[in-house]
């Protein structure tokens, strides 16, 4: 081998299969988009959403799972569903118009097969540490079209709303964001798996500077509409992404429960240690008891606070359809980023988060449209830290 020929890059955007990326997606600009998890708790209200404009394909472990809400959403040409397990090294192939991802997907087998065919790509279920993940593999597979990591909280809810006040204030130089999860909400497993993470540390951007935290420490109590909510500190990908996209110098994100009796208990826990000792298979049902308790239904409540230049502007989101239906209403502002159906450009090719959007003012006539309310004034009812 000639020195030139060692120093060649492999061809990653190659489109046959490869033997650590099996799969053969095509763009089809006419085809369907791919909904991989799609018909889980958050995976069918995004189908139905998503459905609504275009055909999709679901896709998970069982196609007889998802068989009931093909026919809901009235089957051929609108919707279709095929098995694609992700622990099953079988390879798929589909041609496709676009790709969500939403479910766990945490040896990116399906950002591969989208950045290698050109399919625009969106995710809505990673945690911090495997979203900086998939943005390194993306660089590394130069994508040649979009792929929106769209994982801030609900969906890149967190995200677009704080895009939409820093446009109005000129810039953001703090977000801080309470959130108040209702313990009658529909949940999916995947959807708190991230916060089986509670015994880690992880690292933020604070007054310009940055230092490692620990989860659920820093405790306050935040007005979030008309709920005084207790909260503390939680790893989210917003608080990675806002210092670089939107030059923040400080980003934290809080969550409490809607029981104030729940959120005492969970922070008795972490007082204990429970979750730096409980780790592991042995006490994972144990820890699943304290954050999984789903419900039939509840209202997904969350609170954004930005900061710039001496003033605040404070948004109160709400969807009283649930945080599950949230998350879609952000899966499906994400996908129509990517491709271009939301008034501008679609996305450029690369990496890209959803605070990014280029019609930041557009965003809250968005969320509306899809009965998402949006209270947007000061900042009042921030009590002291205890």
């Amino acid at each position: 081998m000639t020195t030139s020929e060692h120093l060649q890059a492999p061809d990653l955007l190659a489109t046959a299969p490869t033997p650590d990326s099996p799969d053969l997606l095509t763009l089809d600009p006419r085809g369907p988009v791919l909904l991989v998890g799609g018909y889980g708790t958050v995976g069918g209200e995004l189908a139905r959403l998503v459905a609504a404009e275009r055909p999709v394909l679901l896709t998970g472990r069982s196609e007889q799972r998802g068989a009931a809400l093909v026919r809901e959403l009235g089957g051929a040409p609108n919707a279709a569903v095929r098995r694609w397990d992700l622990a099953d090294p079988t390879p798929f192939t589909a041609a496709v118009s676009a790709v969500v991802g939403v479910v766990n997907d945490p040896d990116d087998r399906v950002l591969r097969a989208a950045a290698r065919a050109g399919v625009p790509y969106v995710d809505v279920t990673r945690w911090t540490a495997r979203l900086q993940r998939a943005a390194t593999v993306s660089g590394l597979l130069r994508p040649t079209a979009p792929v929106l990591l769209s994982s801030a909280w609900m969906g890149g809810v967190v995200g677009l709303v704080a895009a939409a006040l820093a446009e109005r204030l000129g810039g953001a130089d703090r977000v801080e964001t309470a959130i108040r999860w209702d313990l009658a909400d529909r949940a999916g497993a995947d959807s708190v798996e991230f916060m089986d993470r509670l015994g880690l540390d992880y690292e933020v951007i604070s007054d310009g500077w940055r230092r490692t935290v620990a989860p659920l420490t820093e405790a306050r109590t935040v007005r979030i509409g008309d709920h005084p909510t207790r909260v503390a500190r939680i790893d989210t990908p917003e608080q990675f992404t806002l210092p670089l996209t939107l030059g923040t110098t400080t980003a934290t994100t809080r969550i409490g429960f809607s029981s104030d009796l729940s959120t005492r208990a969970l922070l008795a826990a972490k007082h204990t240690g429970f979750f730096r000792w409980g780790r592991g298979d042995r006490w994972q049902s144990a820890r699943r008891a304290l954050l999984y308790s789903p419900g039939e239904g509840g209202t997904a409540r969350l609170r954004v606070d930005v900061g710039h230049a001496g003033r605040t502007l404070t948004a109160v989101v709400e969807d009283r359809a649930g945080q599950a239906h949230l998350t879609a209403v952000g899966g499906l502002l994400a996908l129509r980023r990517v491709l271009g159906s939301d008034g501008a450009p679609a996305a450029p090719a690369g990496v890209s988060f959803p605070e990014q959007t280029p019609r930041p003012a557009g965003v809250l006539a968005d969320l509306a449209a899809a009965g998402v309310t949006v209270d947007i004034g000061s900042a009042p009812g921030l009590d002291a830290a205890a």
